[in-house]
């Protein structure tokens, strides 16, 4: 099986329709590409959950939907990203609302806890 090279978390450090006070404002904004075809993004007030898929022939660039909610109201949209240099870069759309592309950087994984030795 060939390693998703997308998957992990992703710190959004760049969108161009909103600025870094907002992308951060209930906690830091960020993109998470997990198991199988499931995600999720956090950035300002707005969250979604995705059904990804890597596109084909190269994997190279991954495509997705989400659903999810934006202060209280229930949005869907799509999106797109690759990685350029080391770094996330895509667009994130709301179905018939705004848009904008955005930058990530790769977030270690957190620190395993070791077992205490008995």
């Amino acid at each position: 099986m060939t390693r998703n090279p997308f998957a992990g978390a992703w710190r959004i450090i760049w969108m161009s329709a909103w600025d870094q006070d907002y992308v951060d404002m209930d906690g830091p904004g960020h993109i998470t590409f997990g198991a199988g075809r499931s995600g999720a993004f956090q950035f300002g007030m707005a969250q979604g959950q995705m059904d990804c898929k890597p596109s084909e022939p190269l994997g190279d660039r991954v495509e997705f939907t989400w659903h999810g909610f934006d202060e209280g109201t229930e949005h869907t949209g799509r999106g797109h990203a690759r990685i350029v240099g080391g770094e996330l870069r895509g667009h994130l759309y709301f179905h018939l609302g705004d848009d904008s592309a955005f930058r990530a950087v790769r977030q270690p994984p957190p620190a395993r806890r070791r077992k205490a030795a008995r």
